[in-house]
């Protein structure tokens, strides 16, 4: 089976054009190495997925006839995928929240003033 329809399959894209084109984007590996969508999977091969800022690991069990519901996917991969992934992906969100709402403009002299004043102390500490 094709990787693209595969991924599609198992439910880690939505469609298959979406999953065509993370392949052609590089965002998928097989064994290590980059593959175009039309690569053709087998048990046994080690799939490497790069979605939402996750590096995804997936082991292949079998081969599904065609697309299975979610509770069933299960049975076709194996995630490996380690824990520390998913913890980065919430300090990514914690880093994203600022002080300031998006689109309130430029930063006020007040807020300039502040900012000046962090970075005089920083590269003074930094000497």
């Amino acid at each position: 089976m094709r990787i693209d329809k595969y991924l599609w399959c198992v439910r880690y894209y939505k469609t298959r054009n979406i999953a065509t084109e993370a392949c052609k984007k590089g965002h998928i590996k097989v064994n290590s190495v980059v593959c175009k969508p039309s690569r053709v999977v087998f048990p046994t091969d080690k799939i490497e997925i790069r979605k939402n800022q996750i590096n995804y690991q997936l082991s292949i069990l079998d081969i599904p006839p065609n697309r299975v519901g979610a509770k069933l996917a299960d049975l076709y991969r194996k995630d490996t995928t380690p824990a520390e992934a998913f913890e980065n992906s919430e300090l990514l969100k914690f880093a994203k929240d600022y002080y300031r709402k998006k689109g309130t403009g430029r930063p006020t002299k007040k807020d300039r003033r502040e900012i000046d004043d962090y970075t005089a102390t920083n590269s003074t500490e930094e000497e």
